[in-house]
């Protein structure tokens, strides 16, 4: 019996087979890896956007709390302000002489006739609770040259918490060299004084003028804001001469600017 070759097909576990599937194999293990890091650089790109976008927008909503929360602390002081007015109004109305303070517009109004580069004091007579004295400073006047006159114990300490270089006097400024003593080392390149003078009599208004005047440096102004349309310090006899501003009437109610100095 004669004997016949058999041609078996090479099996599964053959060389050949073992290499063409490691081929595959790598190939596909290749591009998963590919494709894996590709996801990965998404994913953080991805998580990237969202950081910066989440970044931008707790920025923003930081900004508009930190504005909104400056809004709310300006109008409490603001509001604040004007309670202390009128309390001390219906204490004594004679001394304080309206119920809400100056506005910004007339206090830069006022602060505008002093030269901050001139050298020199400015005296502030009835600051209350300092707009005027904020309008001298942004001005340019440093607040270490500004000396305060102030009535109301409350109100001086109110002006010594906001303006703390500031010279702040507690006393009548209708004796001011006796109020200014030992506190006056020069004479003043300005006067500011927010009094209400109608209060006073004319004789009174006067004589405060002629106090004031030796205190101040030759050509120096004494500024003086009121609500009527006459000289709040009268003109006759006065050897002053003077200047009025136009109606500020962005101020309730509205109010103009005297501006005296001695006639040379």
């Amino acid at each position: 019996m004669s004997s016949t070759t058999r041609h078996r097909p090479p099996r599964a576990g053959s060389i050949a087979a073992r290499l063409g599937q490691s081929r595959v194999a790598n190939r596909l293990e290749g591009e998963v890896r590919v494709t894996a890091a590709d996801l990965v650089d998404c994913v953080a790109e991805a998580k990237l956007k969202v950081a910066a976008v989440r970044y931008k927008v707790e920025g923003e909503v930081r900004n508009k709390a930190e504005k909104l929360k400056n809004r709310v602390s300006e109008a409490r002081s603001k509001l604040g302000d004007e309670a202390r007015f009128i309390k001390s109004w219906i204490d004594d109305p004679l001394r304080t002489g309206s119920v809400t303070p100056s506005s910004p517009a007339l206090a830069r109004r006022m602060a505008s006739y002093v030269d901050p580069e001139q050298p020199g004091p400015v005296i502030e007579i009835g600051p209350g609770t300092g707009p005027v004295t904020e309008a001298l400073i942004e001005r340019g006047v440093d607040e270490g040259r500004l000396i305060l006159v102030e009535y109301s114990p409350e109100f001086c300490e109110l002006l010594r918490r906001r303006f703390p270089r500031a010279t702040v006097v507690q006393g009548d400024a209708y004796a001011l060299s006796t109020t200014l003593a030992g506190h006056l080392g020069e004479k003043a390149i300005a006067l500011v004084s927010s009094l209400p003078l109608f209060n006073r009599p004319p004789p009174a208004r006067s004589a405060l003028a002629k106090e004031a005047f030796p205190l101040l440096a030759d050509g120096a102004p004494f500024i003086q804001f009121t609500y009527s349309v006459i000289s709040p310090i009268p003109r006759k006899g006065s050897g002053l001469k003077a200047f009025v501003s136009d109606w500020v009437l962005r101020n309730i109610p509205p109010a103009r600017v005297w501006v005296y100095r001695e006639a040379s």
